[in-house]
């Protein structure tokens, strides 16, 4: 296998409804699409969503990492079969944009570039898995750090989510919810001007007993104040609370831990393997929030959920908002290939995104539940139209002869 050319897409995704949380509010997704062809015809697609608020990345840092770096070289001339591109893809680094902020400052964390690398990534194993006829999950049983998670499944079962709107809208979600049988939701709390009492106390009315409710406070609050926060809320019957503070108070938790009855969970201080194996050592979570696109990729994702398990942490495959179809597929044959995932978000495609870039329609079915994709590679095909309604810009690299 020999990689021909690449091409880079930026593109801005429209959402179909608006998306509120405490960090930001968001109507369209700026996202990076790559390309991978090889030389046998075999086309790979990835795609990373940039969040300056998570890793300090943005679109543009995204593309000029992209174009700063020698792809080709890093990769080598040609692979002789789909384990060599597996290591390959995780030695790949990515040059630092001109006027990068240096280690150690606010938006410059080891976790920086991580869209890009993603993107990059799925778009070469997806073309990889494809040339030699196999399921993009095929990676899980080859990616030997894998190996204690590695769990086959015919299906997946998706979570639903709540974010702060009008009060009718949340019964109707509440009640189609608690009608086609989906068994748990995601509430965005901590938003300015919203009651969290009293928003949690209609969603649980809405949903009915059964369905499992946390809570995801994206940095809203400070580590003082959680467990007052979390005392009027824990009796609606919460499991978990995702990010309750800032990344840079994310210490203080190992004390809020002792003190709080829900299990805490990390998402955007859960980027990295670095921030898995510190967040392991200081003892701040019980949860990782694994998302592909800010955690570098589908193999440091495997890396963190196997430090996760080895440590005796539980961990949940989350979705950034406005994925497209490519995503979508990447983190089905993630889910349907590692075990114990706690909780499932993903695969919102014909509820979100305006335009979902593959001709397959990937959205979760009744009671949250999808089936496994065949392949070869992630098993779907973009729609070339639709990629060229959202192009912003475009950037190709072509090997030399």
């Amino acid at each position: 296998m020999r990689i021909r050319d690449l091409t880079a897409w930026h593109v801005r995704i429209p959402l179909k409804t608006t998306v509120r949380h405490a960090s930001h509010t968001r109507q369209e997704t700026d996202s990076v699409v790559v390309r991978c062809r090889m030389d046998d015809g075999s086309e790979g697609w990835g795609e990373g969503l940039p969040r300056e608020y998570v890793t300090g990345e943005t679109i543009d840092s995204a593309l000029e990492q992209l174009d700063g770096t020698d792809v080709f070289g890093q990769l080598g001339d040609s692979f002789s079969d789909l384990d060599a591109v597996i290591t390959a893809c995780g030695q790949v680094e990515l040059s630092d944009p001109v006027g990068a902020q240096p280690d150690g400052t606010p938006g410059r964390r080891d976790s920086f570039g991580h869209s890009a690398r993603c993107a990059l990534e799925l778009a070469v194993l997806d073309a990889a898995t494809r040339s030699v006829g196999v399921p993009f999950s095929e990676i899980t049983r080859r990616f030997a750090p894998a190996m204690a998670i590695r769990e086959s499944s015919d299906r997946v079962r998706y979570s639903m989510a709540f974010t702060p709107t009008r009060r009718w809208k949340l019964r109707v979600r509440g009640w189609v919810i608690r009608l086609l049988g989906f068994h748990q939701a995601k509430v965005k709390v901590g938003v300015d001007g919203v009651d969290d009492a009293e928003l949690l106390s209609l969603v649980r009315r809405a949903v009915g007993q059964r369905v499992d409710l946390r809570l995801d406070a994206n940095e809203a609050w400070r580590c003082e104040e959680v467990v007052e926060k979390m005392a009027g809320l824990v009796g609606y019957g919460v499991s978990s609370l995702e990010q309750p503070v800032p990344h840079a108070d994310v210490a203080g938790l190992a004390a809020v831990r002792q003190e709080l009855d829900v299990a805490i969970m990390l998402d955007e201080s859960l980027c990295s393997a670095g921030d898995a194996r510190r967040a392991i050592e200081a003892r701040t979570c019980d949860l990782f929030n694994i998302r592909l696109s800010k955690c570098g990729g589908f193999l440091n994702s495997l890396e963190i959920a196997a430090m996760a398990h080895q440590s005796g942490l539980g961990y949940q495959l989350g979705c950034q908002v406005g994925e497209t179809g490519i995503l979508s597929a990447a983190g089905r044959h993630f889910a349907t290939s590692v075990g114990g995932i706690k909780f499932l978000e993903g695969s919102f495609d014909r509820y979100l995104v305006g335009e979902r870039l593959t001709v397959e329609n990937l959205t979760f079915g009744i009671g949250g539940y999808a089936p496994a994709l065949s392949g070869p590679g992630l098993g779907v095909n973009i729609d070339r139209a639709s990629l060229e309604r959202v192009q912003v810009s475009r950037l190709d690299w072509q090997r030399e002869a």
